[in-house]
């Protein structure tokens, strides 16, 4: 563990129950970072009222993750935090403060840590949860899908197997033959919820043809089919199916939001980590759901304390893909729960809600 002034981080290495293999590359542990700011001065309690552990200190955690495809190193998440340990200044003391606060420089991921930090310490000093402090709605009890990596026809259809449990599943694709592997997936899970993800594995025309030949299986959406950079290919696919096309590594900042929109899209995937927190996350829900867009709500595979982070704001989604709870073997926190039907629970605890196990 680093400690350096305003807070401390530690890099941490999560084990995975199944190998993760996506259009990208495959892993069976991923990296991540948390970070906890140093204590506040315990705040003043009047005479004869017993405080809960909570309100006497108020230190937040927050976390930073990133899959080495998006091309942020450790390297520069570090630098950056070492930079921002050493400020004096005053810690904001209104969440509409913290954006401000943190600046519009340097990793998403690393920025995201710190905004989590900071939400967490207001909402604990606050004594509420995190969307309650926000003025946020309520928490919604949906459906979280669960993934399947990517593999042969054969082993896809295994993993869906023993995936019975859960209502909804995301299929990882993006390759060739990616309609026999959808098949054999269908096959073996005749009732589930299915939604193809392609991790930006195909080029617009390929797209075109596969989603064309896919359509037969029952589809809720197809998540980015093409390149995240281009935004005209993601509209020319949306152009050709009723399927609604929902945009991932092509959503990290505003105008990207923007863009999709005038393309045609109809869905965004937002994700904290790669837009740099909660509060660049809301300004670009509420863009676009101004603009019509539809709202999924994912994560990395990340610890619980993102993931919980981000299922505060399920009371604006439609879709929710937050199972790395699911995925990790080795999670430090608890948070988040599931009912029986998988069905997100966030925890009824002030700030994001997480303790450490």
């Amino acid at each position: 563990m680093k400690h350096d002034g305003l807070f401390s981080w530690e890099r941490i290495v999560l084990k995975l129950r199944n190998p993760f293999r996506i259009s990208y590359g495959s892993s069976d542990t991923r990296q991540a970072f948390w970070i906890r700011l140093a204590a506040d001065t315990p705040r003043a309690t009047p005479p004869g009222i017993n405080t809960p552990d909570w309100l006497g200190s108020s230190s937040g955690w927050g976390e930073g993750t990133i899959p080495a495809y998006y091309g942020v190193s450790d390297e520069e998440m570090i630098t950056y935090w070492e930079r921002a340990a050493g400020r004096t200044d005053a810690l904001p003391e209104d969440p509409a403060q913290i954006e401000a606060w943190i600046g519009p420089g340097g990793p998403a991921p690393a920025r995201c840590a710190l905004d989590l930090a900071l939400h967490d310490r207001l909402a604990r000093r606050a004594g509420l949860p995190l969307h309650a402090c926000l003025d946020l709605p309520a928490p919604k009890p949906i459906s979280t899908s669960f993934t399947i990596s990517l593999g042969t026809p054969d082993e896809m259809a295994a993993e869906a197997l023993q995936a019975a449990a859960y209502p909804i599943l995301k299929i990882k694709l993006g390759t060739d033959d990616d309609v026999s592997r959808l098949a054999a997936v269908r096959a073996a899970r005749p009732d589930a919820r299915l939604r193809v993800d392609a991790n930006a594995g195909w080029q617009p025309d390929e797209a075109v043809r596969q989603i064309a030949a896919m359509e037969r299986y029952d589809l809720e959406l197809i998540e980015q089919p093409v390149s995240k950079a281009d935004i005209a290919g993601m509209g020319t696919v949306q152009r050709h199916t009723s399927l609604p096309v929902v945009a991932d590594e092509s959503v990290q900042t505003l105008d990207n939001v923007e863009a999709l929109a005038r393309a045609g899209v109809q869905g965004i995937n937002l994700k904290l980590m790669k837009v740099g927190g909660l509060a660049p996350a809301l300004r670009i829900l509420h863009r676009a759901r101004d603009l019509g867009l539809r709202i999924m709500l994912g994560c990395m595979i990340e610890t619980s304390l993102g993931v919980t982070a981000m299922a505060h704001l399920s009371g604006f989604a439609e879709w929710v893909d937050l199972d790395p709870p699911l995925l990790v073997s080795n999670d430090p926190f608890q948070g988040i729960t599931y009912d029986d039907c998988w069905r997100i629970q966030v925890p009824d605890r002030p700030g994001i809600g997480v303790i450490l196990r």
